[in-house]
């Protein structure tokens, strides 16, 4: 299977997908049979090396048709962050075993499997884990609470995290059907609300020894990883901007009408009318282009194996093109009720979901931080921090 044949899949599943997401969102009608018919159609393989059976495509690659997602139901492109995210996290592992874990990962993925994650909580210090694993004979036991479990609902392996008897971090993935392991969908953000972001509990659950993951990113030092997962963030605020786009124009088309003093007789021929879609235009074009050249430095990292300096620029372009996705994505989601008067706001067009879910994205990590890091770069070269933000 080749990328350009991801492209082709995925321009028969668009309109699928498309229909409807208004209506779901408004009724939290979970998406599976997108997610699953994407698993399907192979979106999740697109960074399988030839080698290994797959496309072999590039980051630039997964964020062109990360886009094309996003651009329809920014749900769904969220909910997929964890499968891509654990793709890179195989390809960047130098673990010993590394060639092993792909090999397993890598045929689960061709065979369309989904993977979720269960690994941020609530409570305690951002980033603190209270979930505990134990020793049991040959093998363990996990015990805790998850909460942001994007996408699990919709997986059938959870990755998760939890502390040993030493308080080190041990990863692990399960199967969704282990005995003990509880998804909730209980995720009641504004936005973004079918993500299957909600709680996994892990009751007393029993984990193999073959389920552990060895720990690859050693403390104080980036992953390209990171980077990545943070233009998974960024792309889909693009999505969200070109989403808003396209309801804007379909709204003046369609249901729009002049108000009384306007000069024209149809609602695409207002001028003021055009001045919001063109500036929401210029808005998701901006975005697209930044997450697709900041999609371009995480490859150039790869392609020099990783060095540290291009991996350090890759978190700063990352940082970049999420300050501007997430200002775009909002812009153009406040514009779109300018292009109609307050019928735009009715429940049955839902438009207020772009702004919704574009700030509730954004709020995942504050652009704020962003753009002091980048500052902090351009003005005495400091690198950005290596927490998860970048």
């Amino acid at each position: 299977m080749s990328v350009h044949t991801l492209h082709r899949n995925l321009e028969q599943l668009l309109p699928l997908i498309a229909e409807g997401a208004a209506r779901r969102e408004r009724e939290r009608e979970l998406p599976f049979e997108a997610i699953r018919q994407l698993a399907e159609a192979g979106l999740y393989t697109c960074r399988i090396p030839l080698a290994e059976g797959g496309p072999g495509g590039s980051v630039s690659d997964v964020i062109g048709l990360l886009l094309r997602i996003a651009s329809v139901d920014s749900n769904v492109a969220q909910a997929m962050r964890p499968g891509f995210g654990f793709i890179e996290g195989l390809l960047a592992s130098r673990a010993e075993n590394a060639a092993q874990e792909r090999e397993r990962w890598f045929a689960r993925y061709l065979e369309g499997a989904v993977l979720g994650n269960a690994g941020w909580e609530v409570g305690g210090a951002n980033g603190a884990i209270s979930a505990r694993i134990v020793a049991e004979g040959e093998h363990f036991r996990a015990t805790g609470s998850k909460y942001y479990s994007t996408g699990a609902l919709y997986a059938d392996w959870i990755s998760a995290v939890a502390l040993d008897e030493h308080d080190q971090p041990v990863s692990f993935v399960l199967p969704r059907e282990r005995a003990g392991l509880e998804l909730v969908d209980d995720f009641d953000a504004m936005g973004q609300r079918l993500t299957a972001s909600g709680t996994t509990r892990l009751n007393s659950v029993q984990v193999f020894a073959d389920e552990i993951r060895p720990r690859t990113v050693e403390e104080g030092k980036r992953t390209i990883v990171t980077p990545f997962l943070q233009l998974f963030l960024a792309t889909v605020e693009a999505g969200i901007a070109r989403n808003a786009l396209d309801d804007a124009v379909r709204f003046a088309r369609e249901h729009a009408r002049p108000i009384k003093h306007s000069s024209a007789a149809l609602s695409v021929d207002d001028p003021y009318v055009q001045l919001s879609v063109g500036e929401i235009a210029a808005r998701a074009f901006t975005a697209e282009a930044v997450v697709l050249k900041a999609a371009t430095a995480i490859d150039r990292a790869w392609a020099a194996d990783l060095d540290p300096a291009l991996v350090d620029q890759a978190a700063i372009d990352v940082a970049q093109a999420q300050f501007i996705a997430a200002e775009s994505a909002l812009k153009a989601a406040e514009l779109l009720f300018d292009v109609g008067g307050a019928s735009t706001t009715g429940r049955s067009h839902n438009l207020d979901r772009h702004w919704r879910n574009a700030r509730t994205v954004a709020n995942h990590n504050p652009r704020q931080w962003k753009a002091a890091a980048v500052g902090a770069w351009q003005l005495k070269g400091t690198p950005p921090p290596t927490s998860g933000l970048f």
